[in-house]
C-alpha cells in the first residue's frame, strides 16, 4: 500500500492543516463582517478559494480501495 502512495499520511495532514486554516480565516472574516467591519472581498475569495481547494485536494486523496 505505501509503495502504491507515498507519503499519504504526511500529504494528508498537509492538505487538513491547509483545509482548517482556510476555514479559520473564512470564520474571522465571517465574524469580523459580522461586527460590522468592512472585510475586503479579495480577502474572502482567497480564504473560500484556500478552503475548496484544500478541502477538494483532501477528499481527491481518499482511500478508494473497497478491501
Amino acid at each position: 500500500q505505501e509503495a502504491r502512495t507515498p507519503w499519504r499520511g504526511l500529504r494528508r495532514a498537509v492538505w487538513l492543516a491547509l483545509a482548517a486554516s482556510g476555514a479559520v480565516g473564512l470564520a474571522t472574516m465571517a465574524m469580523r463582517s459580522a461586527s460590522g467591519v468592512d472585510v475586503p472581498s479579495g480577502d474572502l475569495l482567497i480564504q473560500v478559494g484556500a478552503l475548496f481547494l484544500f478541502g477538494s485536494l483532501l477528499w481527491l486523496d481518499r482511500n478508494r480501495s473497497v478491501s
